[in-house]
């Protein structure tokens, strides 16, 4: 009964992205039960060529699709959707055989396919930013923000290029089974839990060049200090910048603004309070920074799509009832 993953390689995959999901997915366990049960399927097994000059042999076809909990689809240079923004018949097919309700992924280049099947329409996504130009141009109704390192919408959930589908992977693991698990999969795999900032900070374009140095210190300092009133002012004072410089800066160094990323570090270690911790939760709300009760309660549910209350007894939960839930 665990969350099945079913990963769709279409020819030529990027194989690095192509690994990412059963590396990550297939870690996670709980008192030595896996969470997820991770299926590598294709238009057909049998072996699939790569970005990379070789071919990976896949065990299953697209009736692995039917019992998905959740599709995801790594990057890919598969020319329907790349070039043409098309899929054909036989790619509708496999994809028709998805479950109602089931969560759509994708890593990179993959984003082109789901594109393609309407699965973005009208919705927030992401891909690599070298590409995000040409997805404009094929997919105008969905709105790109190729500046950040995942957009999840739920249902719905896309990376950034490349080694960002592991920032997409652990927190979909962290949002599906708490911060505890995501951090041991991160840590057997000897990768960040959490990376700050975006995909911006890897975008070739030019960057403000001056002798200011880096925010880094100070997002450090800031981290230890989230109880306490954090505003611009107050971070460019410690890090000995004007506010317009340290915003110029903050954002170069991390794809985001000031007040995004403190409130997205606040809202993580809330989380983190909640699934460790029996503090109150007038308290877990105040030690995060997030002042009252009902503020913690309108992030969280957000972010997550739970109450306080909820998320601590779902995340401190037996792992026989954690292990069956799927996102949504």
């Amino acid at each position: 009964m665990t969350h099945v993953v079913a990963v769709l390689a279409l020819p030529p995959v990027v194989g690095f992205d192509l690994a990412i999901p059963p590396q990550v997915f297939g870690t996670a366990e709980r008192d030595c039960e896996p969470l997820y049960d991770v299926r590598v399927c294709g238009l057909a097994p049998g072996p699939v060529p790569t970005t990379a000059g070789y071919a990976l042999h896949v065990e299953h076809g697209p009736e692995a699709l039917a019992a998905a909990d959740t599709v995801l689809v790594p990057g890919t240079h598969f020319v329907p959707a790349r070039r043409d923004g098309v899929l054909p018949a036989e790619v509708h097919e496999a994809l028709a055989r998805v479950p109602e309700g089931a969560r759509w992924m994708s890593i990179c280049t993959g984003a082109f396919v789901l594109a393609a099947a309407g699965r973005l329409a009208g919705r927030r996504a992401t891909t690599h930013w070298a590409r995000a130009a040409q997805f404009r141009r094929l997919y105008p109704d969905v709105e790109v923000d190729e500046d950040v390192l995942f957009v999840d919408e739920g249902d719905l959930a896309t990376s950034a290029g490349l080694a960002a589908g592991l920032d997409l992977c652990l927190h979909v693991v962290r949002r599906d089974h708490g911060a505890a698990v995501a951090n041991e999969v991160a840590r057997h795999l000897v990768v960040a839990p959490w990376r700050d900032g975006g995909q911006a900070q890897f975008i070739e374009r030019p960057v403000p060049v001056d002798d200011d140095g880096s925010t880094g210190p100070t997002r450090t300092w800031a981290r230890e200090r989230l109880s306490e009133p954090l505003d611009v002012a107050t971070l460019a004072r410690h890090a000995a910048m004007s506010p317009r410089t340290f915003a110029r800066r903050f954002r170069a160094e991390t794809g985001t603004s000031p007040h995004a990323w403190i409130l997205a570090q606040r809202i993580a270690h809330a989380r983190h309070l909640l699934e460790s911790t029996d503090l109150a939760i007038d308290r877990v709300a105040a030690d995060a920074g997030l002042g009252t009760t009902s503020s913690l309660r309108a992030h969280l549910a957000a972010d997550v799509g739970l109450s306080p209350v909820a998320y601590r007894r779902t995340y401190r939960a037996s792992p026989r009832t954690a292990t069956n839930r799927t996102a949504t």
